[in-house]
């Protein structure tokens, strides 16, 4: 893992290997804290898809899943990179701030409920099975 204090440069690059959008990511407090973040595309008529990448790319860094608030900076009107962010986040909740908006959320863990609740099961004793009509 990258230190927490340094930040993390994030490019999504486009069909033609242009930077189409950026972040910096930081973890200030290291794992259990929160990442901060301010991402961007460079330019307002970037392709669908680059701003949302670029969502996914800062999410999944090791730094972002050990962490569990993250507060992200995007340019006022990025419904693209909002939206996304809502998706991968939990509790989220976003301000206007100038040309800016601002997202503070949780991050959720990285097992999913499925996997907790198998994970359970088989703690118990349960074996996992894929056909639950047995005879």
């Amino acid at each position: 893992m990258t230190n927490p204090k340094t930040p993390r440069h994030v490019e999504i690059k486009d069909q033609d290997d242009h930077t189409a959008a950026e972040a910096e990511v930081t973890t200030d407090r290291g794992p259990e804290g929160t990442v901060r973040t301010s991402m961007h595309a460079k330019d307002a008529y970037v392709r669908t898809g680059h701003r949302a990448r670029l969502v996914d790319a800062v999410m999944d860094l090791p730094e972002v899943q050990a962490s569990d608030r993250v507060e992200a900076a995007i340019p006022y009107g990025d419904g693209e990179s909002l939206e996304r962010l809502r998706e991968r986040t939990e509790d989220a909740q976003a301000r206007a701030a100038g040309a800016t908006t601002l997202l503070d959320a949780n991050i959720p863990s990285s097992r999913s409920p499925a996997c907790e609740e198998q994970a359970g099961n088989q703690a118990a004793g349960e074996q996992p099975t894929d056909d639950q009509s047995s005879a």
